[in-house]
């Protein structure tokens, strides 16, 4: 019987104890990570949700044990050295920056502090990595392939459109990979036997004037590729207008072609999200970013909207809607 009562306390000591040390992890140095964003966060939900997912699923529960310091000049490129400034100040233990631009204002406030990269266009031509499998530096995490795809987007569009001549090409200035952007499509118009009317944008508001012109030019289709702390916040008019005015356009992302844009080819956001928090999680346990090669893009999503095909008069030939990925109906 006393054998019995003492196995009783240790196992109720050994429990308390597991209980204290649980609690003494849970109650220990709380992890900031700072997020920075051109694009309002609720035009991002989805990227957003996909990057806080990753990180749950790797152990880390905002509140807990990580606090992320969201931070998101909403379109004003000018505010974006400040907000990168600030994280700074706040000593996060990390940053992940979303695009080019965020990445280059991250790497001008510091050369200490992690930086992931979530999507970081050509990375090595930008500067911010010395190669992809030795970033050598304090950033790394996940570069993608922008110019390679505005070739393939323009071979969707004269697949989809055969007829096809002209076509406008809204680009942002802002664009880290603009030069190259822009070179990759010039090849492709010339293989394809396209003329290209290239139209820059400066400002968001830019973009309604870009589209105007596209139609005063003749173009036969549209291919928009504008940064997103630019366009985020105007995708539905955008798909809107690009629908009202009878042009078929694509884009890079999926959120165009869910708010009633036609069709868009481009890298899986979300995807790219999920894969930044692994790079988050690594480094946060001791990695170092310069030893962590840069990886690519291994996810393509291809998205089709018949309602605003049919809205345009447009019929989708059966070869090209084989391809797509998702058809929304």
């Amino acid at each position: 019987m006393k054998k019995a009562v003492v196995l009783s306390i240790l196992v109720a000591v050994v429990l308390l104890a597991g209980a204290v040390l649980a609690e003494a992890q849970q109650t220990g140095k709380i992890l900031r990570i700072g997020f920075l964003t051109g694009a309002s966060l609720s035009s991002q939900f989805g990227r957003n949700e996909a990057f806080r997912q990753g990180l749950r699923e790797l152990g880390y529960v905002e509140g807990k044990n990580i606090v992320i310091e969201w931070r998101s000049y909403e379109g004003k490129a000018n505010l974006r050295p400040a907000l990168a400034a600030e994280l700074v100040r706040l000593k996060v233990d990390i940053i992940v920056a979303a695009g080019s631009g965020d990445i280059q204002a991250a790497k001008e406030a510091t050369v200490t502090i992690p930086i992931v990269m979530l999507a970081g266009g050509d990375a090595v031509a930008s500067g911010f990595v010395a190669s992809l499998a030795q970033p050598g530096g304090n950033i790394t995490g996940l570069s993608t392939l922008r110019p390679e795809l505005s070739g393939k987007r323009l071979e969707l569009l004269k697949e989809t459109v055969p007829k096809l001549s002209r076509v406008a090409f809204i680009v942002s200035l802002a664009n880290q990979d603009y030069s190259k952007e822009l070179k990759e499509m010039e090849l492709a118009a010339q293989v394809f036997g396209l003329k290209l009317q290239r139209l820059d944008i400066v400002n968001p508001k830019d973009i309604a004037t870009a589209f105007q012109a596209a139609v005063k030019g003749q173009a036969g289709a549209v291919h928009f590729r504008v940064a997103g702390p630019y366009a985020a916040s105007q995708r539905p008019q955008i798909a809107e207008f690009a629908v009202k005015n009878r042009l078929p356009t694509i884009y890079e992302q999926a959120a165009y072609v869910e708010v009633g844009g036609l069709m868009s080819y481009g890298v899986s956001v979300t995807d790219l999200a999920r894969r930044a928090a692994t790079y988050v999680d690594k480094i946060l346990k001791g990695a170092k970013p310069a030893d962590l090669p840069v990886e690519q893009p291994t996810k393509f999503e291809f998205l089709i909207n018949l309602k605003a095909a049919k809205k345009i008069g447009l019929t989708i030939p059966p070869n090209v809607l084989a391809r797509a990925d998702r058809v929304i109906k």
